[in-house]
């Protein structure tokens, strides 16, 4: 009788040990499974936050546009600059750079969303390692993307000959920023480094575009110090393939407002006196205008963080960066208008091997 009760209870206990371990194992799984979910959302917060992107607003999906394909897109890699032009409206808010494989991840997943043309701007581009990040960009986007067009705007005050020598062949187009046909206008805008000459620099890239087959380009910024000055003739002598000549445009946040590190209202021009200059260059065929309402809405433009900002109402809202939600997804928040970037010109024979130039 003894030896019975004895066995039921061990049997009893078996049960409740084998029940215990049952419910014990249960929990460990929900456990487990509720840290690898919350690892998995802190890993893809960790990635964000490594790179330096700052919070963004969580996007309603019911706000979301039509998408587009990344035909042109300008990425402004970097903010940093030797300059201080008084009208910049992309300025050096931050020093933060992507490391050159995750840019190239992204440049990657641009020419798959359809991408034709790259174009590198800054700050100064070819500021951040002495031009050589820049070099490989360059060099990455034309050899193993094949892409139809790499360009790149600069200043042209850090270009040495030698990053023609070892990258010339991967570049379409160089386009140099001058406001000016006069060393104390350049100075007073801000567009020099001391007392450098910032035309002496502008002739030399010239000669070594031709040189080294680079299509030559000139942005012109048109602002209160240089809207009654006639460049024509400069312009006829330097031969460039175009002349993009922009109104100065506020952006709030950048070189306006309270957070801003220009203030740019000094240098704001009215639609006529625009005109005007228009008029007066009007016989310049290479000229392409760009008033401020077809800056704000036709350009695709990716930050240091590769997120694409929206210009549109006068400040740049930054979408979700590319390398964390992909391009489609992004692009749907850039403010990107299509039909404005056609009408511009935004689509030219951009591939130097189409231009047909004689060198």
């Amino acid at each position: 009788m003894k030896t019975e009760v004895m066995t039921m209870l061990l049997s009893t206990k078996v049960v409740f040990l084998k029940a215990l371990l049952d419910l014990c194992i249960n929990k460990l799984q929900c456990i487990l499974a509720t840290v690898l979910s919350r690892a998995h959302c802190f890993l893809g917060e960790t990635h964000r936050h490594l790179r330096g992107a700052p919070e963004v607003t969580t996007f309603d999906a019911g706000d979301k546009k039509s998408s587009v394909a990344p035909t042109s897109v300008n990425y402004h890699f970097t903010r940093q600059c030797n300059y201080k032009c008084g009208f910049c409206f992309h300025t050096a808010k931050t020093s933060f750079v992507l490391p050159i494989e995750e840019a190239k991840k992204g440049l990657k997943l641009l020419k798959e969303a359809g991408l034709e043309k790259i174009n590198f701007s800054g700050g100064e581009p070819f500021l951040h390692d002495r031009g050589d990040f820049l070099g490989k960009l360059v060099q990455y986007c034309k050899q193993d993307l094949q892409l139809p067009s790499v360009s790149i705007v600069s200043n042209g005050s850090l270009i040495k000959e030698r990053w023609f020598q070892k990258y010339g062949e991967y570049l379409d187009i160089l386009a140099i920023s001058c406001d000016s046909f006069n060393e104390e206008t350049n100075q007073l805008i801000g567009r020099a480094q001391g007392r450098k000459s910032h035309l002496d620099n502008l002739h030399k890239v010239r000669n070594w575009c031709c040189n080294y087959k680079v299509a030559f380009k000139i942005n012109s910024v048109i602002n209160t110090f240089n809207m009654d000055e006639d460049m024509s003739e400069n312009i006829t002598q330097l031969d460039p393939v175009r002349w993009k000549v922009f109104q100065c445009l506020l952006i709030d946040g950048e070189n306006a407002g309270e957070n801003s590190l220009r203030e740019a209202e000094r240098f704001v021009i009215s639609n006529q006196h625009f005109q005007d200059f228009l008029d007066r260059h009007s016989s310049i065929s290479c000229l392409v205008p760009e008033s401020n309402q077809k800056m704000r809405d036709s350009y695709l433009i990716l930050d240091e963080y590769m997120r694409f900002l929206d210009c549109t109402q006068g400040r740049k809202d930054p979408s979700k960066s590319i390398l964390d939600v992909g391009v489609e997804t992004a692009i749907q928040f850039s403010g990107f208008d299509e039909k404005m970037f056609l009408k511009r010109g935004g689509k030219y024979v951009w591939s130097k091997a189409d231009m047909k130039l004689e060198w």
